[in-house]
């Protein structure tokens, strides 16, 4: 960062220093580098940010005074040309009555004003013109976010006014610039130190009049209309994501810029499937000899296929038995996830007099060995018992 000249520096050096030193640029510099240069140094030493300090408000004024010279191209070239002579008390260059710190002053530093605090000041016209997002609520199938899918949907909203194209002005009038802000959108009001700007109260900030305004949309520029907008939604979307639309939001105002349009997914419950993540679970009852003999069992698979899951002797209850490939696929990788069969073990119902008769003789033929899980519960129990007497 350069250095610049400071209250002592003027009282022991009475000549100025180049304005080129001052903001650290060479004289070839674009009028881009220095506006960039002295946005870098007004805000250094802006007295805001330096209260009290009188060197910093002295370095702030030589940076301005140099901003104000250069960013100028007539008073630029006469300063290339006769330095600081050109602009002392009627010098060669013809600009007699010096750089100043005053008028001029205020009007250099509000040239980057725009630039330094634009989203909060000057950028606020637009944001405020531009049409509202909307959201839109879309339930889709498992099935659906499995293989992806291309939808139509009608949204309600407002759409640009086709008598008037937008221009919110009487077909064959044309909108006017605003008188007081010269089309801005905002105007500028002096205040000691500081230049402060406002929306502009006739056009409230969109610098345009409408004089004769369309009889269809009452001068808005925006009528309202249900409309049919062709969705993508891609495979393996995930429950509560959202696609954004741009531009197809609200219709700005007279030809503003459109918002945008989220539509939020939510799926809907599978009557076989739940899903986490990337994987899919499905519960699968299995009869008591099943899970004892062992067996086959056919189940379903997202996307409309079949698997065979072989059934080991003695499964348990809860038991899961993983399908790789057969979950739903990644949308930012290559791949699907895994299936994950969990067995239940149905206990049977409305059992008749015969078949009662023969779980009773095949629980009076069994021992310890067919059912461990169980012995060594009620074994554990009975110590319990026999320890608390």
């Amino acid at each position: 960062m350069p250095t610049v000249r400071t209250n002592k520096d003027r009282m022991s050096d009475m000549s100025k220093r180049d304005f080129y030193e001052l903001l650290g640029l060479d004289r070839s510099a674009s009028g881009a580098e220095i506006k960039s240069a002295y946005r870098k140094l007004a805000m250094k030493y802006h007295p805001d940010r330096n209260p009290g300090d009188a060197e910093a408000e002295a370095a702030f004024k030589d940076v301005s005074e140099a901003y104000e010279i250069l960013k100028d191209e007539q008073k630029r070239a006469a300063y290339d040309q006769y330095g600081h002579a050109a602009f002392e008390g009627g010098g060669p260059g013809g600009f007699g009555g010096g750089a100043g710190f005053g008028q001029d002053f205020s009007s250099s530093f509000a040239d980057v004003f725009d630039d330094l605090f634009g989203e909060f000041m000057g950028g606020r016209r637009q944001s405020r013109s531009r049409g509202a997002d909307l959201r839109y609520n879309m339930e889709i199938s498992l099935e659906d976010a499995f293989e992806g899918k291309e939808t139509t949907i009608s949204v309600p909203g407002t759409i640009s006014c086709d008598a008037c194209d937008g221009s919110g002005a009487e077909p064959g009038t044309q909108p006017t610039t605003c008188p007081t802000c010269s089309g801005s959108g905002k105007v500028r009001a002096q205040q000691g130190f500081f230049t402060i700007e406002r929306t502009c109260p006739s056009c409230n900030g969109a610098g345009r009049i409408i004089q004769n305004p369309c009889t269809k949309c009452s001068g808005s520029g925006r009528i309202e209309k249900h409309r049919k907008l062709q969705v993508n939604i891609p495979a393996g979307v995930e429950d509560g994501m959202r696609i954004r639309l741009t531009g197809e939001g609200e219709t700005g105002m007279r030809g503003a810029p459109s918002g945008d349009l989220y539509i939020f997914l939510s799926l809907t419950p599978h009557k076989l499937f739940q899903r986490d993540g990337q994987d899919v679970f499905c519960r699968v009852p299995i009869s008591v000899t099943t899970a004892a003999l062992g067996g086959q069992i056919e189940v379903p698979t997202l996307g409309g296929g079949r698997t065979r899951v072989t059934i080991p002797e003695g499964t348990q209850s809860g038991r899961q038995f993983r399908i790789r490939g057969k979950g739903m696929p990644l949308m930012r990788g290559r791949g699907n996830g895994d299936m994950y069969i969990q067995t239940s073990i149905e206990t049977p119902v409305k059992l008749t007099r015969e078949q009662k008769r023969l779980l009773k003789e095949f629980e009076a033929a069994g021992n310890e060995k067919n059912n461990p899980e169980s012995h060594g519960f009620f074994s554990r129990v009975k110590e319990f018992f026999d320890q608390s007497k």
